[in-house]
């Protein structure tokens, strides 16, 4: 399969305007997560769409880059428009504000689509902070590793655990947390950019919904993964401390 990752950037942020081209160690966070995907092997090309003339600038040092509209309501709108005009069996959206991205984390979500019209991956849940976290998105998956259900709730409810702390529900039973990447057969993509918002994706936020709403299985692949993102200035500053000590 030719698997093309796309990293969707753009300049404008209301918590964090120009992130792309923050400087992390004498690196801008775009040029790390483009080197990032280019150590995965599954990924024929690392493509940068953008609508900002700055971020295209920067990125094309590194990676050839897609100009796209400026008017896409999201980022899977985005490279959905640069997949149709690639020739290509598939894609794998990778969050541009992640420099850190483990390279076999991409792997194995490009590696899924073999099997599977869309891909994304989860980690195991170990910190109460998450356990607890709207922000922290949960998913549910079935003995196939096909996702049931995503929550910005806590799922599944434990009900011979209910009066017990996190830390013990924790223990007893394997929550995970969804990684923000996802791959996608490329018809796929071009489907589901076409169905209107769905309710459980307007209820939650929550754009993966939208598949599962609409009959578009998803494979969810088991990583040992932190993800770390960065959201704000001082996610940067983060970030920029743990890259000096390595």
């Amino acid at each position: 399969m030719k698997i093309l990752g796309i990293i969707p950037a753009r300049y404008e942020s209301s918590r964090f305007p120009g992130k792309p081209l923050v400087s992390l160690a004498g690196k801008t966070l775009i040029q790390r997560v483009i080197e990032q995907c280019q150590k995965a092997d599954n990924l024929s090309e690392v493509i940068v769409a953008t609508d900002d003339e700055r971020i295209a600038k920067e990125a094309e040092k590194h990676a050839r880059v897609v100009m796209t509209r400026r008017d896409h309501p999201s980022g899977t709108d985005r490279i959905a428009e640069v997949a149709g005009r690639e020739t290509c069996d598939a894609v794998v959206n990778v969050q541009g504000d992640e420099p850190l991205i483990d390279p076999g984390v991409i792997n194995q979500v490009a590696g899924a689509l073999q099997n599977a019209e869309m891909s994304t991956a989860a980690a195991p849940i170990t910190d109460t902070w998450d356990y607890a976290n709207p922000n922290s998105v949960k998913v549910v998956i079935n003995q196939l590793g096909k996702a049931l259900y995503f929550s910005r709730r806590t799922i599944p409810f434990l009900r011979d655990h209910v009066e017990e702390g996190a830390e013990v529900q924790m223990a007893a039973f394997p929550f995970l947390k969804h990684l923000g990447i996802y791959g996608y057969r490329k018809e796929t993509l071009l489907k589901l950019v076409e169905y209107p918002v769905s309710p459980l994706e307007q209820a939650e936020k929550l754009e993966q919904l939208r598949a599962l709403d609409n009959g578009i299985q998803i494979q969810v692949e088991k990583v040992d993964y932190e993800s770390i993102g960065v959201d704000t200035p001082e996610d940067a500053a983060r970030v920029e401390a743990m890259l000096s000590t390595t």
